[in-house]
């Protein structure tokens, strides 16, 4: 935590900072977490990208990681979805976990929680990283290695992993490497965390799928650099998945939230499923969301998912 309070120190020293970029007073809580304002917030983390490498940014190592804590994150025990009313950490039997990173959690969450059927919860934290319980200030500092990330709780029988994964792809752009739009540092990755073989098969197939109808849909060469990864992998840094603070979460519901969105969906669609689904996976696999859904609902470029409603898509609009 002194590490990042420092950069912003200096950065406010050496003029950068100004009315605009002024952080809002900072309350500490018993474990030394702050409850700052989400806006100023957001905005010290675009000038701590700066510091962290921006663009060129490079995860940091495991060894040169922020140290981190034992605590949780306060306020998180038993907390309910804002919009879906479910409490965020439950996972009821028969339900699934699916955990993404594709830039700036606020729109990310927002759009998977409007999905119109089997979304449980969703839920906005740092995965992939290697500080347990990180602060969003630490986050944003670059120095744990976790990106912006949403947990996804869903019933298999309701919703098709295939649609989170499709939903994913499109609602950012994938081939930006360490950033997001105007978001740039390793916390703005892209990334797809597996919990078993069959999401990891569905993650790889998909992302060769998608890779190719870019570069066939804009005429160029458009690696796709989405981090794919086991969650196990994390298990000796405390874990894939850490809940952020409380404002955090489903932060684009409530009152006098600034609707902002650093993703950049690209316009073009996952190719239809049959086309790359692995051939063990197809009939287990099939999507649940029509192609009425997609050609009404799908993410388009501008981020239009911070300003939709708050509510689930009905299936009656498609």
């Amino acid at each position: 935590m002194t590490r990042t309070i420092q950069k912003v120190g200096v950065i406010l020293m050496l003029g950068v900072g100004s009315k605009a970029f002024a952080p809002s007073p900072v309350v500490r809580t018993a474990v030394g977490r702050s409850t700052q304002q989400p806006q100023s917030l957001r905005m010290i983390s675009n000038i701590l990208s700066m510091f962290g490498g921006g663009q060129d940014a490079q995860l940091v190592s495991p060894a040169q990681a922020l140290k981190g804590r034992s605590q949780k994150m306060p306020n998180i025990d038993g907390l309910r979805h804002y919009v879906l009313g479910n409490k965020l950490e439950e996972v009821p039997e028969g339900m699934k976990v699916a955990v993404f990173a594709n830039g700036c959690f606020w729109g990310s969450e927002k759009g998977i929680w409007r999905l119109p059927k089997g979304i449980h919860s969703t839920s906005i934290g740092y995965c992939a990283g290697f500080t347990p319980n990180p602060t969003y200030e630490e986050a944003c500092s670059g120095q744990t290695g976790h990106t912006e990330g949403v947990r996804v709780v869903y019933d298999p029988s309701l919703v098709s992993f295939v649609d989170i994964l499709r939903w994913f792809w499109e609602a950012h752009d994938p081939t930006s490497g360490m950033g997001q739009g105007n978001d740039r540092g390793s916390q703005y990755r892209s990334g797809f965390y597996y919990f078993d073989d069959e999401q990891k098969q569905l993650i790889e197939a998909s992302k060769v799928a998608y890779e190719a109808k870019l570069e066939q849909e804009t005429g160029k060469t458009r690696a796709i650099t989405t981090e794919i990864a086991a969650a196990s992998d994390y298990d000796a840094y405390g874990g894939l998945w850490y809940y952020a603070e409380q404002y955090h979460q489903q932060y684009l519901s409530k009152p006098g939230a600034r609707p902002y969105c650093s993703a950049q969906p690209q316009g073009v669609s996952v190719p239809d499923f049959e086309e790359w689904a692995p051939a063990s996976l197809k009939e287990k696999h099939q999507p649940t969301l029509p192609p009425s859904f997609w050609a009404k609902h799908a993410p388009q470029r501008g981020c239009s998912v911070v300003n939709s409603p708050n509510e689930p898509i009905l299936e009656s609009s498609y």
